[in-house]
């Protein structure tokens, strides 16, 4: 994403505010993309409907759409500096609408709302913002409400110390969206790196093994790889966090402290039972972010939603 040409905002019909539509706005305005506003229409007692026959439940169906597009287009109106299209469809499955949409359409960036919990002050992410997280294949930006600050801080969490091949080549396509958008933005990037602690098991059944050796050269190997690799992207070491501690521990941590705007995070987008049964680190820090959060997918991905 080293340039947005079309973006894809998500309309929330539920919500008086559509911040997902706020934030496209905002990103068009700067890189001069275009924004469709889509919407998902879906009612089953419309399909149960017996008594009427096919091209009854068609009409009726139709003219809830034409409903939808007249309040979607009073919702745009005030919005008289740019050009925003409309698409409405009628589907059951909204995140299967969007991925699909998606494919067809080869949007470059897909924004949705998220939704706030008010009592808990943190975001909610609903089973269609989970589908998006591990089927699309384009970058899915989920907003709260709170706009960017000015001058603000995106952060890019990657595993610099990740020998696999997809994760090294993941770990450059977060950077460099980041890059992309803290220009955009006008804000401050920095990197996040989480390692681990030294695993008690090991210290218990090993005698001979000295946890603060092994516990130091591990830090050292992700300083190391974290500064190579900010380096290469004209990052310093102070726009360097590395810490100890779980993924889903540090990067909502650090974001918090420095008061991030937007988290940059990978996913690599698991589904069926290996997702179920492994989980995915990247699922498991988005659900404790409170700020907006790009997700990506590595290069290459084929959404399982895909057509052969």
């Amino acid at each position: 994403m080293d340039t947005i040409k079309r973006i894809l905002a998500v309309i929330d019909p539920t919500k008086d505010e559509q911040h997902a539509l706020a934030r496209s706005i905002n990103l068009a305005k700067k890189s001069g993309a275009s924004i469709t506003a889509f919407m998902t229409v879906y009612d089953f007692s419309y399909e149960m409907t017996t008594m009427l026959s096919g091209d009854e439940r068609e009409a009726m169906r139709k003219a809830v759409l034409n409903d939808r597009k007249l309040w979607l287009k009073d919702l745009i109106s005030p919005y008289k500096d740019i050009h925003i299209d409309i698409l409405v469809v009628w589907h059951n499955r909204p995140y299967e609408a969007v991925i699909n949409t998606v494919l067809e359409e080869k949007f470059d960036l897909v924004v949705k709302g998220t939704h706030q919990h008010d009592t808990l002050k943190s975001v909610i992410f609903t089973p269609t913002d989970w589908h998006l997280v591990r089927k699309c294949p384009s970058p899915v930006l989920f907003v709260k409400e709170m706009a960017w600050p000015t001058n603000g801080t995106i952060l890019a969490a990657v595993n610099a110390v990740s020998e696999n091949e997809q994760h090294r080549a993941l770990n450059k396509r977060i950077i460099k969206n980041a890059q992309f958008l803290s220009e955009l933005s006008n804000a401050t990037l920095n990197l996040v790196n989480a390692f681990p602690a030294t695993p008690v098991n090991i210290a218990i059944e090993i005698p001979e093994f000295n946890p603060g050796v092994y516990n130091e050269s591990v830090k050292k190997h992700h300083f190391e790889s974290t500064n190579e690799l900010a380096t290469e992207f004209n990052l310093s070491t102070e726009q360097c966090f590395i810490e100890e501690g779980l993924p889903e521990d540090v990067i909502p941590d650090v974001a918090k402290r420095i008061n991030c705007g937007l988290v940059v995070i990978g996913t690599v987008g698991r589904t069926g039972l290996s997702a179920a049964l492994v989980g995915n680190t990247a699922e498991h820090v988005i659900d404790r972010l409170d700020c907006d959060v790009l997700a990506l997918k590595p290069h290459g991905y084929i959404s399982p939603l895909a057509k052969d």
